[in-house]
This record gives structure tokens, sequence and C-alpha cells, in this order.
């Protein structure tokens, strides 16, 4: 056995069998080290162990280590509403959770990039991604959910003031991240039908959308929009969710509906949407939201309201939704 066979025998270990057979050729040694799913840090740990090995074989002056990916292709859901204040974030954060909980490899991305909250949502405020080659690197959220957000590359309450390109370039930086082993990326979309929608559904052509409403008949109103936006653009819909479904006084347990009742649901039947379930009005889903604490994430009603929605999707995905190719 050569020099060169016996390093190739210890690459194996080195590396986890991600090295391809090196090759020397006037004294440079070349290989390939697929880094897929690596942080940064790891891979260049595992290349300066490479390299420090391969010099350290007769005839060999310099290394060469060309870094592979293998991309997984992304399925992309849109979460959206056609005005702000339905809780479209609050409920992207928890299907988030909720997905990864179920067993898929998801991510989240925060697209509002003015009025960025998933940092908050999540408990990652504190927190920067990394960048290598111009491409970033999500964050670590506490609940398993890497996730990306302008409030992670901004500093706290600094104002964005930018035109529409920017902030389309913008939102094109954090859903071409680098996602590694990621499957399912949750979108978390402002609100309305403007730029930064139609740069999302020409450039990144999301595998569907999610829209949210409250059962009231102006947010129905302003959601019928966004269904018509993604509809005209040939995005499937995943479904209708109805928000701040029902009040529970937390004295005397009588349940109120200050957005009215069931109007989404009656909604999505008119256009022929799926409707996914229903989310109650409740001082104890905003606390935890507050505190970047998601409900999905720990147990009782409100984890299980979200897990349902998040079954949904998994099964809408599942049954001939095919990945949207060349995105990641």
């Amino acid at each position: 056995m050569t020099d060169i066979d016996t390093f190739a025998a210890r690459l194996t270990t080195l590396t986890d069998g991600r090295a391809s057979k090196p090759k020397v050729k006037d004294g440079i040694m070349t290989l390939a080290l697929d880094v897929s799913g690596l942080s940064p840090d790891r891979r260049d740990a595992v290349a300066a162990a490479i390299r420090e090995g391969a010099l350290g074989v007769p005839g060999v002056t310099d290394v060469r280590i060309a870094f592979t990916a293998e991309r997984k292709p992304l399925k992309i859901i849109a979460v959206a509403s056609g005005k702000g204040g339905v809780g479209k974030s609050t409920l992207s954060a928890n299907l988030a959770v909720a997905l990864q909980r179920l067993g898929h490899k998801v991510g989240l991305v925060d697209a509002d990039i003015y009025g960025p909250s998933q940092a908050r949502l999540m408990a990652s405020e504190d927190q920067k991604p990394q960048a290598r080659d111009k491409r970033l690197f999500p964050v670590d959220s506490p609940f398993g959910v890497p996730m990306l957000s302008m409030a992670h590359l901004v500093d706290p309450g600094k104002a964005l003031a930018w035109r529409g390109p920017m902030a389309g370039n913008a939102l094109s930086q954090l859903i071409d991240a680098d996602w590694g082993e990621t499957e399912i990326l949750i979108v978390d979309m402002p609100p309305g039908t403007g730029d930064i929608q139609l740069s999302m559904i020409q450039k990144h052509k999301p595998a569907g959308a999610l829209i949210v409403s409250t059962p009231q008949d102006l947010a129905l109103i302003d959601a019928t929009r966004a269904v018509s936006l993604f509809s005209q653009a040939q995005v499937p819909l995943v479904g209708l969710v109805e928000n701040m479904a029902g009040y529970a006084c937390p004295h005397c347990g009588e349940i109120s509906d200050p957005f009215g009742q069931g109007g989404a649901e009656a909604a999505a039947a008119e256009m022929g949407m799926a409707f996914l379930g229903r989310i109650p009005l409740a001082i104890d889903i905003r606390r935890a939201s507050d505190a970047g604490d998601p409900p999905a994430a720990g147990g009782g009603a409100h984890a299980a309201t979200f897990a349902a929605i998040a079954r949904k999707v998994a099964d809408w995905l599942a049954v001939g939704r095919a990945p949207v190719q060349g995105i990641g």
C-alpha cells in the first residue's frame, strides 16, 4: 500500500466518508469534500485536518479541496395574508415548530423585511448568521428550527427605508441561504400583495401558500386578495387558517367572538380551499409569543391545535405536490 493509499484510508475515518479519493499530480493533492449540513466552523475544522494530514504525505506540497454539497430541493410554504395584525407571524413560528416536532426538517424565514418579528417569537434575537462566499448560514433557534430574519442582520429598532428592489434582494439572501438538510421552508410573508410578494413568487416559486385571516369581514376581503394573487401566479393554495377565533374569559370561561365566528371557514368553502383549522384568541398564546416560547413547543390544547394544522400541511405536501427545484 502506497503512502497515498494509507492516507486515503485514514481520510474515510477523518471525514466520516465525506471525502472523495485523493489524487496527487505534480505534488498537488486534490479531493472533494461533501459539506452538506456542516456549519462553517465544522467545515473549516475538517478541511484543516485534511490539509494537515495530506501535507504529511511524502511528495505532497499543496492541498486543494473542492467543497460540494447535496442540494435537496426545498418545499417552500408561503404563509400570507392580505393585511397585517391577523397573527400570521405567530402561526408561521408555531407551524415551523409543530412540523419539526412531527419529525420534519424545517427552516423558517422572516420575509417581513420592514417589520421582522420572528427573532423575538423564536428567542434568537441575540444571534448573528455566519456567511461564506456571500451566502448566509441560518442561526439555530432553541426549538430545533434553523431560521433567518432581517432582525438577525440589523441593529434592534433600526428602520429600513429600502425601496422594493432592495427589499426583494434582501429576501433572496435569506431564502437562498445554505439550509443544509432542511426540506420544508416556512416563509412568513409581509402583509399585502406588493413587491416582496411578487419577487417571492417569481424567483422562488413556492410549493404552496397558506392564507391566514381573522373571522371578520374586512380581514376576509383582504385574505381574498392574497388568494387571488397566488392563484393568478399559479401557486397552489394549501388552505386557510382562521386566527383569533373565539375568546374564553379567564374568569368565567364564557366564550365570546369579538371578531365574529366561522367567517374564514365559510370563505374557504366559497373559494374552494381547504379549511385547516381555528386558533383561539388567547392571552396565553400572546404571552408565550412575546416571551419567545411558541406554544407549539410545549403541551396542552394550543400545542395540539398547531400540531393538527401542521399535520394537514405535511399531508398536503406528501400527496402529489412536487418539490420546487433549484432552490437551496
